[in-house]
């Protein structure tokens, strides 16, 4: 088997104190496609911006020889301000700032790119269009279009299904799809277990603490999610900052 592209070593995560993720360890694989799952207040997105590096951890640490230009980022909807005067195309060509630099110019090749990528998401016609008077499907179609143009060989998604119509969740499953065929690395979370189930062969089911990691059919099991559940029920938001594992 290959090196892990993610090595989470005893990874504890926290907010003013307050442990979000609780001592995680385990790998992502080169070109594996998992879901990140489990109950609201999890830790899920947290542990994204661990490994992104937008969380210092409390304890542990986030392993991988990766740059930052390797990685490939999409955040919650409601972390994306829409009010900024852009257009959908101008918002997509920010994919490609790995090979044109902070102030470099925009080549012609990467314009075509952009506009092949607005194809693939089904965007064509859009370019001009200002990104605050498009519906929240066809603005998750222009961040996939800017992933696509950015080519990252891992690619993390939060949460990118929510309070989006069900044929761009399918256009959108199947481009997550061909990055996995790719061979990228895909790393996704998701609120509904079903499509965790039907779509991605790899999960993680997170309840601050890891409840299973490995294929999908083993972890997303009934009692698994019994004991997520249950977990959840004895979460205590004034904890004080957990102890090392023994």
């Amino acid at each position: 088997m290959s090196a892990p592209v993610i090595r989470l070593d005893n990874l504890t995560v926290s907010y003013n104190r307050h442990p979000a993720v609780h001592h995680l360890s385990g790998a992502f694989q080169p070109g594996s496609l998992t879901a990140i799952a489990g109950p609201n207040g999890a830790g899920k997105s947290t542990l994204l911006k661990a490994i992104m590096g937008e969380l210092r951890p409390a304890e542990g640490r986030v392993e991988h020889r990766l740059q930052r230009a390797d990685f490939g980022y999409l955040p919650q909807a409601a972390d994306i301000n829409r009010r900024f005067p852009i257009s959908v195309l101008d918002t997509v060509l920010l994919g490609s700032w790995r090979s044109a630099g902070a102030f470099g110019s925009v080549a012609k090749q990467d314009g075509m790119r952009a506009r092949a990528a607005l194809r693939i998401v089904g965007l064509e016609g859009f370019e001009a269009r200002h990104i605050g008077s498009l519906s929240a499907g066809q603005f998750q179609r222009v961040l996939f279009a800017r992933l696509l143009l950015q080519d990252a060989r891992v690619i993390l998604l939060d949460e990118p299904f929510t309070a989006i119509d069900a044929r761009t969740t399918r256009d959108l499953l199947d481009i997550i799809a061909r990055w996995h065929g790719d061979g990228r690395t895909v790393i996704a979370v998701l609120h509904d277990f079903e499509q965790v189930r039907a779509h991605f062969p790899e999960s993680l089911l997170l309840a601050r603490r890891l409840i299973g990691w490995g294929p999908t059919q083993e972890v997303m099991s009934s009692a698994n999610l019994l004991q997520a559940r249950a977990m959840t029920g004895r979460w205590d938001e004034d904890a004080e900052a957990c102890e090392p594992a023994a």
